[in-house]
């Protein structure tokens, strides 16, 4: 299978302190993978140093066979990577309609892709001229990815969407990326291990700021060793 992003044994430091130490991480074409670890380990800023808010000092980050470690964060987004970051990050004094509309890379992004967001996020056609401060969490979560859709992205960063949700809401999210997946490929960050489990078809472990182990979520599931020793979960 073709590898639409391939990280090679990045290194990235945060101010003097040495966060990725060689991460490596595969995503194919079409899909979910799923970064897994414990809190603090690195995925974040594995997702940051792939679209170069925090670049990699040593190692290759290669989408679509071009390496993109060192450029400026907009231009790895104008490539087709879009990025949901954790916390949502919306703006809160503009409308649901004016946050999409800021999203778009070219004129009529979002008039081309309103049947795919409202589609997936239906809330958010109903609330379309509500400030985002006027949003539940769950909605504000919605917006977030709902933006990434604008453009055309063929790959998705998506940084713990289920955080801070009802399980409910987990639930729908689940649905909607799912669903997501089918238009554009997707690499997830998500602490919950029941939602990661239930959404991606492989996975990456990243402990320390390395890459511990990969494969199959399906085997995943089954290896309790595995999930205890590196995931703090039974």
């Amino acid at each position: 299978m073709t590898n639409l992003l391939s990280v090679q044994s990045i290194h990235t430091f945060i101010g003097q302190f040495h966060i990725l130490e060689g991460v490596s991480v595969d995503v194919p074409q079409g899909g979910i993978v799923a970064l897994l670890g414990r809190n603090g380990a690195g995925k974040t800023t594995t997702l940051k140093s792939i679209l170069g808010l925090t670049s990699p000092s040593q190692g290759k980050v290669i989408f679509e066979d071009q390496e993109i470690q060192g450029r400026r964060s907009y231009e790895i987004a104008a490539m087709g990577i879009g990025f949901v970051p954790e916390h949502r990050a919306i703006f809160k004094d503009l409308s649901v309609e004016e946050n999409l509309k800021i999203a778009e890379r070219q004129k009529g992004d979002l008039a081309r892709k309103e049947d795919l967001i409202f589609g997936l996020f239906p809330d958010l056609k109903r609330l379309i001229k509500l400030p985002g401060m006027n949003l539940s969490g769950g909605q504000q979560q919605m917006l977030a990815v709902a933006r990434a859709l604008v453009p055309d992205n063929k790959l998705l960063l998506i940084d713990e969407p289920s955080e801070g949700l009802a399980p409910v809401l987990i639930e729908s999210m689940m649905a909607a990326i799912k669903q997501l997946s089918a238009e554009t490929t997707v690499l997830l960050v998500e602490q919950n291990f029941l939602v990661a489990s239930n959404l991606a078809e492989t996975y990456v472990i990243i402990e320390e700021g390395r890459s511990a182990k990969r494969g199959s979520m399906a085997d995943l599931v089954d290896d309790e060793e595995t999930i205890h020793r590196y995931l703090g979960a039974a």
